[in-house]
């Protein structure tokens, strides 16, 4: 993937991705339950995790996905399957709650939109993982 398509797909995700796990490292437990709560709407398995370090974990692992997309060393591919695997999981949460999208299942409703977003990242993920679609060339040793 060309430089500039590579920095303008993975600078501004990663740097909101990175932010947004900081911002959860020392979230209370109340708020820390809750967001626990809303995730086992999408992934269930999420609700056997201790409820009072469940927004910490979430902040490491939000941490670990933005800090791939703002390192220049990891290649596209690999940051764009953290990437998809994270939004992927985002909107299992979408798509778990019936009350976020319209009577069609897809559209969201206005409860849903904040959380319908995250099909961009998925989008953005996506297009990180495409091949560039440069052939490469493969030299045979005789």
């Amino acid at each position: 993937m060309p430089m500039l398509k590579s920095i303008a797909l993975r600078l501004l995700p990663g740097a909101y991705i990175a932010n947004s796990g900081y911002s959860k490292l020392n979230m209370p437990a109340e708020a820390s339950a809750g967001m626990q709560q809303m995730a086992a709407s999408g992934i269930p398995a999420v609700s056997k995790l201790p409820s009072d370090k469940f927004g910490h974990y979430v902040g490491i692992a939000e941490l670990a996905v933005g800090g791939a997309l703002l390192t220049p060393f990891v290649s596209d591919r690999l940051a764009g399957l953290g990437l998809t695997a994270f939004s992927a999981g985002l909107l299992t949460m979408y798509f778990g709650d019936e009350d976020n999208t319209e009577a069609d299942g897809i559209r969201p409703s206005s409860q849903g939109t904040a959380l319908a977003k995250d099909s961009f990242l998925l989008a953005i993920g996506l297009a990180l993982l495409a091949p560039d679609g440069k052939k490469k060339v493969v030299k045979k040793v005789k």
